[in-house]
């Protein structure tokens, strides 16, 4: 079959991909907002789809880059089964990430696509296209090590944040009073959690695409707006459903809550960015929640609810790998 209909093909489905990640992970950017009650749901999509737009278009290119070729060594391979992996592991991940936020689940769309390009890569060392050292197993480290830290770090900075505000405004001051100046500072956060969160996830719908143009040093422009677009459609659509789960029923949110989980949330994830690092921005800011909530004590957590997330989390990776290898490796055969 014609790669650049393949190619048109998988922009379709990177699109469908991008909707799946405005649907799940508009959580990530907007859904503590949401929960502290400062911001309306029509509001949160208004301002999420903007910021996320204009994150994925302008700061977008290095983590795509990193989803396009740091794992599958694309380059040593035909550009019609690169275009047939690209294809199996965005209809993967999208389905993945489809099915989890039917049952209000935050997984990482980040981990689903990445678990689909390893599973595209594991059925082509299969199938003796490539050999099982070519794959990039020092990059896949360094970003699963990544994953592991941005919860992490999301947690100990938002618990940090929340702790100093209580120390040095909630307990000196009127507590209405104080939590009325973080409720608008808490919307300049929700802003910047949104770009950084377009900027960094655009990646998993819009790498594979970038993979089949045979991405070297430029990336098309048109992919990261086509991807920040589907990401905003998403939002509008289908978003409430993992903000309801992410705002209301991990712990209770306060405007000063919103804004440290927020915060932390942002600053790590642009950080990553910055590196070409494809973190978790969904397990980022449900660390950084768990932050805030441990700082108010750690029976305020709904641990239930934390416990779910984290069994979600494990399987993304398997389940979107399984599903990718399944899909390639009958596209070898049939197309």
């Amino acid at each position: 079959m014609d790669v650049n209909f393949l190619l048109f093909a998988s922009a379709i489905v990177g699109f469908y991909v991008a909707w799946n990640i405005g649907a799940n992970d508009a959580a990530n950017s907007m859904a503590t907002s949401y929960g502290s009650r400062a911001l309306t749901l029509k509001q949160i999509v208004i301002i999420a789809s903007i910021l996320e737009f204009t994150g994925a278009a302008f700061f977008g290119k290095k983590v795509t880059h990193t989803i396009a070729k740091g794992i599958v060594p694309i380059e040593m391979m035909d550009p019609h089964l690169v275009a047939l992996g690209a294809l199996a592991a965005l209809l993967s991940a999208g389905f993945w990430i489809t099915i989890s936020t039917y049952y209000h689940l935050p997984i990482s769309t980040t981990h689903s696509i990445v678990g689909a390009m390893l599973g595209f890569g594991l059925a082509a060392v299969s199938q003796q296209y490539i050999t099982l050292d070519q794959i990039q197993w020092g990059v896949l480290a360094k970003i699963i090590v990544s994953w592991i830290i941005s919860p992490l770090m999301g947690a100990a900075l938002a618990f940090t944040v929340f702790s100093l505000i209580r120390f040095l405004l909630l307990e000196r001051f009127t507590s209405a009073g104080v939590e009325h100046v973080f409720r608008y500072l808490q919307v300049i956060t929700a802003c910047y959690m949104a770009f950084a969160h377009g900027s960094n996830d655009v990646a998993n719908a819009t790498g594979p695409i970038a993979a089949i143009l045979g991405y070297s040093t430029e990336m098309p422009f048109w992919v990261l707006m086509f991807g920040g677009l589907g990401i905003a459609v998403g939002i509008a659509t289908w978003g409430y459903r993992v903000i309801e789960t992410v705002g209301k029923h991990i712990t209770e949110l306060t405007f000063t809550r919103g804004f440290s989980a927020e915060f932390a949330t942002a600053t790590t994830v642009l950080l990553a960015s910055s590196l070409g690092m494809p973190i978790s921005t969904t397990h980022t800011l449900v660390g950084s929640v768990i932050g805030v909530g441990i700082a108010g004590g750690l029976a305020s957590v709904n641990l239930d609810i934390v416990k779910r997330i984290i069994l979600s989390w494990i399987l993304t990776v398997p389940v979107a790998a399984m599903l990718a290898i399944s899909l390639y490796t009958v596209m070898v055969v049939f197309i």
